[in-house]
């Protein structure tokens, strides 16, 4: 395993976020694989954890700026609790990161960012809105911005039920991608002008296989991270872990 990928893991394991090793690991070599002909986007950073990966990835490869773009308003619920922004505590972690120099936040939401966005995309992460029709609608702005050959991610595919309709309408059945794949919920794919048969026969293939194993392998990471989280809880604050 790359050293920087395991430096990662322990700058990122006290940062706030739902996203597990091997989806950390894939943002990682994602970013790190692009080839310098477009920027890296990321659509919902909360505190930066994703942000993060993507950033220290790109420092192992491109050096690509990237964009990390969310109002950072919380959602309405918080809003109603009157919880803060949490852009201070992001800008926070991608300082203690190292990453500042690469990161460029945009405090904006998706669709007000699409539209004066203008640089070539080679990269781009959405983890905003869970809705169907949100989901669908950052799709729909961003993919015309990604250039042939670059990579389109979706997190949160396997159990929430917009972005996994999302992919599956528009990624692994579509003629637009090749190379369609996943890791714990995140699914990703490359833009190409037209797919093959065999490509699209490939997509439907993985398609299948994240249907059926995603949803488990993403649910024993998460449990196995929870109890490592709340492990070094237990001993940052002094109190012994249980007897089995």
């Amino acid at each position: 395993m790359d050293f920087r990928i395991k430096e990662t893991r322990k700058t990122v394991q006290d940062v706030p976020g739902w996203l597990t090793r091997s989806e950390g690991t894939l943002l990682f070599n994602l970013a790190k694989s692009c080839a310098g002909r477009g920027v890296i986007v990321e659509i919902g950073s909360w505190k930066g954890k994703s942000t993060i990966w993507l950033a220290k990835g790109s420092q192992a490869g491109p050096n690509a700026r990237v964009y990390a773009i969310d109002p950072h308003a919380g959602t309405s619920e918080h809003r109603r609790q009157g919880k803060p922004s949490t852009f201070e505590e992001f800008e926070r972690n991608i300082s203690r990161a190292g990453v500042t120099g690469l990161v460029v936040p945009i405090r904006e939401t998706s669709e007000v960012a699409a539209s004066s966005f203008d640089q070539p995309i080679e990269m781009i992460f959405i983890d905003g809105d869970h809705d169907y029709e949100a989901v669908k609608r950052d799709f729909e702005l961003w993919f015309p911005k990604v250039v042939d050959g670059g990579v389109m991610a979706f997190h949160d595919t396997t159990v929430w039920q917009g972005p996994k309709k999302l992919v599956a309408e528009r990624i692994y059945k579509s003629q637009d991608f090749c190379d369609g794949s996943f890791a714990g919920s995140i699914a990703f794919a490359t833009k190409v002008r037209e797919n093959t048969g065999g490509q699209r026969l490939r997509n439907r293939l993985a398609l299948l296989a994240k249907n059926c194993v995603g949803p488990l392998q993403d649910f024993v990471e998460t449990q196995i991270e929870n109890h490592q989280l709340k492990t070094r809880q237990r001993r940052k604050s002094g109190v012994p872990s249980p007897q089995v």
